[in-house]
Formats: C-alpha cells, sequence, structure tokens
C-alpha cells in the first residue's frame, strides 16, 4: 500500500477516497473465497488500494497473487461500488470512501498460501453460509453478487 501510505504521511487519518479492486472468487462446487483479515478480524475478499498508473484490472490481478497465491486468468467485470456506505474507519484510525471496482474469477491456477501480514486464514464459503463477522464495506456487494445469481437477499444473514 505505498501511494496510500505516503497519503497518509502528509495528510494523517482524515478521510480520503480510496480507489481499488477485489475479487470475487468462486471455486468448482460455487463456493467464494474469503480471506480472515489480519487489521480488523472480518472475513472479505481479495483486494487492495490501487498504486499510480495501474488499471483496475492490474489491481484486481496484483491482489489476488499478492493475499491469496492466485493466478486469475480471467477476470469478468462485475460493479463499481461507491458512495456513503462504503465509508470505513480502519481500526488504527484512518479513514476512507472507498470506490470498489469488482471482478469474478472462476478461472485461476495456483495453491491458496496467505500473505502473512494481511490475511490470517483463507477459506471457501457457501453463499448459504458465509460467516458472520463480515468486512463491513464487502457486504453490499456480496448482497448484490448472491442477489444477481438468483438468490433472495432475504435468504441471508449478514453481518
Amino acid at each position: 500500500m505505498g501511494y496510500i501510505s505516503e497519503l497518509r504521511e502528509l495528510i494523517g487519518p482524515r478521510p480520503i477516497i480510496m480507489v481499488g479492486a477485489n475479487v470475487i472468487v468462486v471455486d468448482f462446487e460455487n463456493r467464494l473465497l474469503l480471506q480472515l483479515r489480519a487489521d480488523n478480524n472480518c472475513w472479505g475478499l481479495p483486494g487492495g488500494s490501487m498504486e499510480p498508473g495501474e488499471s483496475l484490472e492490474e489491481v484486481a490481478t496484483r491482489e489476488l497473487y499478492e493475499e491469496c497465491n492466485l493466478t486469475a486468468n480471467q477476470l469478468t467485470f462485475f460493479n463499481i461500488f461507491s458512495g456513503e456506505q462504503y465509508y470505513y474507519k480502519y481500526p488504527h484510525g484512518d479513514e476512507v470512501f472507498n470506490v470498489i471496482a469488482t471482478f469474478v474469477c472462476s478461472n485461476y491456477k495456483g495453491e491458496l498460501r496467505e500473505d502473512k501480514e494481511e490475511v490470517l486464514s483463507l477459506q471457501f464459503f457457501s453463499i448459504d453460509d458465509l460467516p458472520s463477522n463480515l468486512n463491513p464495506p464487502e457486504i453490499p456487494i456480496l448482497q448484490e453478487y448472491i442477489h444477481t445469481r438468483g438468490r433472495k437477499i432475504e435468504d441471508y444473514s449478514f453481518g
């Protein structure tokens, strides 16, 4: 997170607009890959912030590899998420308004391996049995993904 860290040195924890990407990884059983984040102990999607000069697809590809050791053979654009509901205050005090490009990936290679600095665990979950401690900015993303997959939102419990 070099670019964001450099900004933080200049402006401190006050709110910034942070552009990034994440990936909904789907395995052959239609389960979703989630990572237990080291910063807030919540389950979330692999992803992170954009570095200068990167495309959103490059961010998604890089973060998937860095955090999970998976290489995306194909990414499919899902949606862009932004607005007040994507505000987040990190446990250490930094505040962001996220602008998130979400991609779906079911064609990937590699063996799961956590980035020890950012990820405590990696696990595939059935969409019928997602953990209750989901990363707050990703709850509406997962809800929309499940909804577009033909399921009713009220059939699921989030956070």
